[in-house]
């Protein structure tokens, strides 16, 4: 990939080019830690539908994606928001009405798969799971693995261990990589070329990104190439993984994003109030994601007051003052 090439897009036009109806998605950040919002709202704008999604363990990201119908299916290890919704609403009464298929596996063996991916081989040993039911829980049938060439035709392979003897272990477990078709991102800093910033835990986005066959980075600055050479060893992500940029300052919003500001409990506690509902969260979604035409407007209904209320401590990162019942 060229790294004249310059791949700053609006957010609209990223999620139309890279993100199509079907397609296998991956998002980032952790529960309630750099979920990229504002790219999630505006799938759920363009309407997109019948999502595979992988997630290592996410929250609203994945929430908001299934009560607006885009998801048919998802692979995660957890989804939850703290106390505001320990288990995700929509993701929980959609698994209970049969709306989506789901396979589940634990944190480590998510984490492996994505990295996997990013290796560039079929799957990756572990011993993670033995003695559990995620070993035998399939969300998949046979049959439909079978139908889907971007489905594995196992959930997970358990093997005697080829090396058994000094290492004590006779069985492992065989979790099968993933290479999404996207994956969305959100970081503090990008170049205009791709090359990102990561603040705080990066979790799995790394090897979700190098796992994956285009990415779109959003972020909260787009800094000068030279700023990011300066202390290279603290860049994450190599410009020739990104397929697109995109400037969206509060981009994970009303998550936090490490030294810039902290999650919202205020707006997370009342959308899970809403979530709980059915018509409530329809006026929701009408007032919060379609009722806007993008992440700006959003904010605006927040207010400048409460966007203050969780602005990062530049000492802690985060923020110190705020009243999080």
């Amino acid at each position: 990939m060229d790294n004249n090439r310059e791949k700053v897009m609006t957010l609209k036009d990223a999620i139309r080019t890279y993100v199509t109806d079907g397609c296998h998605i991956s998002i980032g950040g952790f529960t309630v830690s750099r979920n990229p919002m504002a790219a999630v709202f505006e799938i759920m704008r363009q309407r997109k539908r019948n999502l595979h999604c992988y997630a290592h363990s996410n929250g609203t990201g994945v929430d908001e994606l299934i009560g607006g119908g885009c998801i048919s299916k998802v692979e995660i290890a957890y989804g939850g928001n703290g106390k505001a919704a320990p288990t995700c609403i929509r993701f929980k009464s959609a698994i209970q009405k049969r709306e989506i298929l789901f396979e589940d596996y634990s944190n480590y063996q998510m984490s492996l798969r994505f990295h996997a991916g990013a290796m560039g081989v079929p799957f990756i040993a572990t011993r993670s799971g033995l003695g559990t039911d995620i070993l035998k829980k399939w969300g998949f049938s046979e049959e439909m693995r079978a139908t889907d060439p971007k489905l594995p035709d196992k959930k997970i392979e358990i093997l005697d261990n080829p090396f058994n003897g000094w290492t004590g272990a006779s069985k492992v477990v065989l979790v099968p990589a993933i290479n999404p078709d996207i994956t969305i991102i959100h970081v503090q800093k990008a170049d205009k070329y791709g090359t990102c910033r990561i603040e705080g835990l990066n979790f799995a986005d790394v090897d979700q990104v190098k796992a994956s066959r285009h990415v779109i980075v959003t972020c909260e600055e787009i800094v000068d190439t030279n700023m990011l050479r300066e202390k290279p060893e603290y860049n994450q992500i190599p410009f020739i993984h990104v397929s697109a940029v995109v400037h969206v300052p509060y981009g994970a919003y009303p998550y936090e994003c490490c030294n810039y500001y902290d999650y919202d409990p205020k707006y997370l506690s009342q959308a899970s109030k809403f979530a709980k509902d059915d018509r409530l969260y329809k006026e929701y979604l009408e007032k919060f994601v379609y009722g806007v035409k993008d992440h700006e407007e959003l904010l605006s209904i927040v207010g400048k007051e409460q966007l203050e209320r969780i602005a990062a401590d530049k000492r802690t990162g985060y923020a110190t003052g705020l009243d999080r019942r």
